[in-house]
């Protein structure tokens, strides 16, 4: 695996990610808004609250953070699984913010179901790699 590699790779994810997001916003709720200056589908029009139940919830997008490196694996099969791990735990870390603050049974049994779901999913990706 090579750096230049790597950043090629990572290259064209984003500029694919990028380039699919006004696509994705389209199917999304108004709920949901955007954030002009921030351009990204899924922030609220609504200023960042600086409550603890939102903080929570932003704090879990750090753990997605790793999901670019992960991408940059020269394999790509490698890359999948090793930016699905980082996406996969923010999603775990967003649903167990909903099950402390969040007040919605439907969306707290979901949250839940993503947790037990997605955890048994990082586990299977974890038992692959270390096959590899």
């Amino acid at each position: 695996m090579t750096i230049t590699r790597l950043a090629a790779l990572g290259g064209c994810l984003a500029v694919l990610a990028l380039a699919a997001a006004p696509a994705l916003a389209e199917d999304l709720p108004d709920i949901c808004g955007s954030v002009p200056e921030m351009d990204h589908p899924m922030m609220s029009q609504v200023p960042i609250s600086s409550d603890e139940a939102h903080a929570a919830l932003m704090q879990s997008m750090t753990s997605m953070s790793g999901m670019g490196v992960g991408m940059m694996a020269e394999d790509i099969d490698d890359a999948f699984i090793c930016g699905m791990i980082p996406h996969h735990q923010g999603a775990i870390d967003m649903a167990k913010a909903v099950l402390d603050y969040g007040d919605d049974p439907w969306v707290k049994q979901l949250a839940q179901t993503i947790i037990d779901a997605q955890t048994a999913e990082i586990a299977a990706m974890r038992d692959w790699l270390a096959r590899q």
